[in-house]
């Protein structure tokens, strides 16, 4: 009988149906376990479920009944996989599920700080119609999306999809070919061209040694439109305190973040502290979690269990 854990089931909203495995199993949830508890609620386990809590190689190591790591999300850089190889332990994750609300969350923040929505929202509530005298005020900059040149770094199916969503707005959608790379083909933007020709620019990259600080603050000098930036795709990849800089400076024109460096990140985080301006949006790592992903993400879970008991596993890392 396999013994299965769920490391941070709170991940997953609670309304969430998680389905029982087919064979016979124990299923032992923890809302939350710290990096300190992992070994010990780990120990007996063939089967742990993991969201973001982290499994290094020196935990792995002292887990000889552990077979499948099954990770509840489509980023798998919270396992120390060069040691699941080691150790002979099969990792799988969670893939396709957030076609839909990733984009969509995506061009939620370009459209709220394109057409400036915080800022006549907070005006409206300070009595700003009423002092104006007429029908309509006009304290915030409104630019549409229909003809803006649209940045788009990661060409996976998130970045696929919001392509596809852009050019239904009139956007101009282009790909960057990937930082420090020549000769990738017509189908992507050379890196220095896509920098200076993008009015809005979205992360949808994995978080690697290759991919983290890709934005810093040679990048923002190097962004001659003042665009947004747009992340949905992981906390590193944009250098947040090279990002505040470039909001003083005027560099960019403002910044739509679902993720931060650090989840949850300090109160005095760089982030943080820029989350409070007019031309800022923060939301909390909630881009992929409408209730439709989230269901469909426990479905594939259970179901790559499933395939691994079965002796055929699906969606391996």
């Amino acid at each position: 009988m396999h013994k299965i854990v769920f490391l941070d089931r709170a991940t997953l909203a609670p309304h969430i149906h998680l389905r029982s495995p087919s064979f016979a199993h124990e299923l032992i949830e923890y809302d939350r376990t710290a990096a300190n508890e992992v070994a010990e609620r780990l120990a007996g386990a063939t089967i742990v479920i993991t969201n973001k809590v982290a499994l290094p190689g020196e935990v792995l190591s002292a887990l000889p009944d552990l077979m499948f790591v099954a990770v509840a999300a489509t980023g798998t850089d919270c396992v120390d996989k060069a040691a699941c190889r080691r150790l002979g332990v099969v990792v799988s994750n969670i893939r396709g599920y957030a076609v839909n609300t990733v984009p969509e969350h995506t061009f939620a923040l370009m459209l709220a700080l394109r057409r400036n929505l915080v800022a006549y929202r907070d005006d409206v509530l300070a009595g700003e119609w009423q002092k104006s005298g007429q029908f309509c005020f006009f304290n915030h900059a409104i630019r549409d999306l229909a003809g803006a040149r649209l940045g788009i770094i990661g060409e996976g199916v998130l970045g696929q999809r919001v392509a596809e969503i852009a050019k239904a707005f009139g956007m101009l959608p282009m790909f960057a070919a990937h930082k420090g790379r020549e000769g990738q083909g017509r189908l992507y933007t050379p890196w220095d061209e896509f920098l200076a020709t993008s009015d809005i620019v979205t992360l949808h990259s994995p978080l690697t040694e290759t991919t983290r600080n890709m934005l810093a603050l040679p990048e923002f000098r190097a962004m001659k439109r003042r665009p947004l930036i747009i992340n949905t795709g992981r906390g590193g990849l944009v250098n947040e305190a090279d990002l505040v800089t470039a909001l003083d400076e005027g560099l960019i024109s403002g910044a739509g973040f679902d993720v931060a460096d650090g989840e949850p990140p300090s109160v005095t985080s760089p982030l943080m502290r820029a989350a409070s301006r007019g031309n800022v949006i923060l939301t909390p790592h909630v881009a992929w979690a409408s209730d439709e992903a989230q269901q469909a993400l426990a479905d594939q879970l259970v179901d790559n269990i499933e395939r691994f008991v079965e002796g055929a596993p699906t969606n391996l890392v």
